[in-house]
């Protein structure tokens, strides 16, 4: 579930181990692309950390960031 704080969208996503959170960093990765929208993110073992905000908004939340998370949960 995305939780927006700090004029940011969060979510924190824990996986089995390092291998699985990795390939969905590289399913997200493609999902940024395609949307021409690029996370913030941190990954530790089996832990993926992701904030979106849209700088050239003035770094708020914009629609931009809601679609691509509603595209990152269709990843489940």
């Amino acid at each position: 579930m995305w939780n927006e704080e700090n004029n940011k969208l969060y979510q924190s996503f824990t996986f089995r181990d390092f291998s699985e959170a990795f390939a969905f960093m590289a399913r997200v990765a493609l999902l940024a692309e395609q949307h021409n929208h690029h996370p913030t993110w941190t990954n530790t073992w089996n832990k993926v950390e992701i904030w979106l905000t849209t700088h050239d908004a003035g770094d708020t939340v914009t629609e931009k960031d809601r679609k691509l998370a509603r595209a990152i949960d269709d990843l489940q």
